[in-house]
């Protein structure tokens, strides 16, 4: 096993250490190179050996010429980590990017591999304009196969040429409904032919009817939810005409309802309930440490909720309204991350409490990280933001939270109960 001395010398710079990690997944080799951009982190168990792969989006910067779906394997419970090898998208900068890969690991062994694959048309932005693709393995992620593109869903927010791809992002492990099916949040980004009228962003789900029997992804069956074009939308800040609600997360409750958080331009998470596996959906409300508390803070940033093996739940998110700055005045509203760790009421209209927030990391205001944005060159590295995109496993007695670290270096930390003892969610107002 590599020590993080060992591990140091390959990379460009000590940064990787200063939000304190117990390991290391992936660590650039330069600070500007063609790894430069490392995000949507997600890891998850392979079908069998109870091996732990790593799939993210890797490129010289996001939306940057080379983007592409990277894939990483653990054979040790996270310890170590193989060489990433290149699941999708462009190899020496040729062909076209593919961006926010996520898996779906079937009960048949097959694993799925779903990814934005940039078709040269540009509507929203390059990064979102994009057919959704599938590749697949067989032999636990060592090989994959490519399995074509898997129809979405056309909106009234898309393009009205149907020849324009859809504007959409996934960035999630599914999870589990009432019925076992998988599901998994979708956000739509709005056609820009509308944007002189209104932006929309609205929250979708995508549930994989029967992809448990393995079926090659021509025969796969998607269920597009909220039935009906119900979206989940929530007022924009500053103009409530608009909708700016995405990157929904969710998870399982007790009684079999679906609870999900979104981020949103309020300064707050906002959340909704479903009763009956995500057809329909309660109107979004901002989302309290419990039914008469405080608000949760957040900026523009994903605040994923994962529910723990124990029956608790674990919230991370940036504890504040997007408008914190440092000492120099200088925008920080990613950074530092925090924790809550929430509980279920079942007589409560919020159905998920949630303890005071606890500090999980700090990026101390310092910027990394690629000198561009996509394709357009800037003066200085700009990325400050820790633990965003993140990923959580719990594997023989070993619960980590997976994160990039500005984007730019991807690491693990040990959330131990011990680490959590000091959370105490209200039993009653």
């Amino acid at each position: 096993m590599k020590t993080h001395e060992q591990v140091q010398h390959q990379c460009w710079s000590e940064e990787w250490r200063r939000t304190n990690p117990d390991i290391i997944v992936y660590l650039p080799k330069q600070p500007q190179g063609e790894d430069a951009d490392n995000e949507h982190f997600l890891v998850f168990e392979a079908a069998y050996d109870g091996d732990l792969l790593a799939m993210w989006t890797r490129g010289e910067a996001e939306g940057g010429r080379n983007v592409h779906v990277a894939l990483s394997r653990s054979k040790d419970g996270g310890a170590t980590w193989g060489e990433p090898i290149i699941l999708a998208g462009p190899r020496e900068g040729e062909g076209n990017i593919a961006s926010w890969g996520f898996p779906v690991v079937s009960r048949s062994g097959r694993i799925y591999c779903f990814f934005n694959r940039f078709t040269g048309v540009v509507d929203a932005h390059r990064q979102f304009t994009g057919l959704m693709e599938c590749s697949y393995s067989d032999d636990n992620g060592y090989t994959w196969k490519k399995g074509g593109s898997v129809e979405v869903r056309r909106s009234r927010y898309d393009h009205p040429d149907p020849k324009v791809p859809s504007n959409w992002i996934v960035w999630q492990n599914p999870v589990r409904d009432t019925r076992g099916r998988q599901i998994i949040g979708f956000t739509r980004h709005e056609s820009k032919v509308y944007w002189n009228r209104t932006k929309q962003l609205k929250c979708e789900w995508i549930r994989f009817d029967n992809i448990d029997d393995g079926p090659d992804p021509q025969q796969l069956k998607l269920t597009w939810l909220p039935e009906d074009e119900g979206e989940l939308s929530v007022p924009s800040a500053g103009n409530p005409e608009r909708s700016y609600a995405e990157e929904p997360s969710v998870v399982l409750l007790p009684d079999g309802r679906l609870f999900c958080v979104m981020r949103t331009t309020t300064g707050r998470i906002w959340y909704s309930v479903s009763s009956d596996d995500g057809a329909t959906w309660r109107k979004p409300e901002v989302m309290r440490y419990s039914d008469n508390g405080e608000d949760v803070l957040q900026p523009v940033a994903p605040c994923p909720v994962y529910a723990l093996q124990d029956g608790r739940f674990l919230l991370v998110y940036h504890n504040n309204d997007g408008s914190r700055v440092n000492e120099e005045g200088k925008s920080l509203p990613r950074t530092p991350a925090f924790i809550a760790l929430g509980e279920y009421r079942a007589e409560a209209h919020q159905p998920i409490w949630f303890s005071e927030p606890k500090q999980f990391a700090d990026s101390d205001g310092v910027a990394i990280g690629p000198s561009r944005r996509g394709l357009e060159q800037i003066p200085a590295p700009y990325r400050t933001e820790v633990a965003t995109y993140t990923s959580l496993t719990e594997q023989n007695g070993n619960r980590i939270l997976w994160y990039p670290d500005r984007k730019h270096f991807l690491l693990g930390r040990y959330i131990t109960d011990q680490w959590l003892e000091e959370l105490v969610v209200p039993a009653t107002e």
